[in-house]
């Protein structure tokens, strides 16, 4: 990580001032105003969608907002309803400067592991952007040998613009890729589960089997959420 944008230093608590500002209050662009004083101006930010579920793709994106982007409507995507969500993703790929999302199969997950995983995803969206950003801004940890200044935020999504931003992307994204494997695995509940484990997810798959799309080395998969094999793609 590099310097950190004016107005994020520690309280003297020991909180940050993000976690100690109210939420309903929250000024979601204030990291980007405090980088653009410091001579920043292409800032983008990171997220990913699908980290915790069984079944699915793990999808990230970035995203590069225009200093005068209008962020009403714009928050952490899991506050978002669904239409709120969509109408809002219609504006970011619309009117972002750049953006990009990127997704990494079951597969890979199993093999590579998750974490290693996720980070690769990230990174992949950063140097996939169609325009080169100036300093990076991530949700959660960080994201390392990018040759680009970056900040690693706890709740990025929730306190920055361009992270919440990214976080759209990224789910509504990976929304739609659930919808079509719901349509071809419609036992499973895909198109509202979204691959998370729910209680009738994880019947589905104790009573089907795993498809194709699980991630096998999960624990839920590993420990007797079914027996038999998996299920054959269409």
């Amino acid at each position: 990580m590099t310097d950190r944008p004016s107005g994020s230093n520690e309280s003297a608590g020991g909180r940050t001032l993000v976690q100690a500002m109210d939420p309903a209050i929250l000024d979601l662009g204030r990291y980007e105003r405090g980088l653009r004083a410091q001579g920043f101006s292409l800032i983008a930010g990171v997220d990913e969608a699908g980290r915790g579920a069984l079944a699915g793709p793990l999808v990230a994106a970035a995203v590069i907002l225009p200093a005068e982007f209008d962020l009403e409507g714009i928050n952490d995507s899991k506050v978002l309803t669904r239409l709120q969500r969509e109408a809002a993703f219609g504006r970011i790929v619309g009117e972002a400067v750049a953006w990009s999302a990127c997704r990494c199969m079951p597969t890979r997950i199993d093999n590579r592991g998750l974490h290693k995983t996720n980070v690769w995803l990230l990174r992949r969206c950063i140097t996939t952007l169609s325009v080169e950003p100036d300093y990076v801004l991530t949700d959660g940890f960080p994201v390392k040998r990018l040759g680009i200044p970056n900040l690693s935020i706890k709740k990025g999504d929730a306190v920055t613009a361009s992270v919440a931003a990214a976080s759209i992307v990224a789910k509504v994204t990976r929304d739609k890729m659930m919808d079509r494997y719901h349509r071809r695995f419609p036992a499973y509940g895909f198109d509202h589960n979204r691959g998370y484990g729910t209680k009738e997810h994880r019947d589905a798959i104790r009573q089907y089997g795993p498809t194709p799309i699980h991630r096998y080395s999960f624990k839920g998969l590993r420990t007797g959420y079914y027996d038999g094999d998996r299920v054959e793609e269409p």
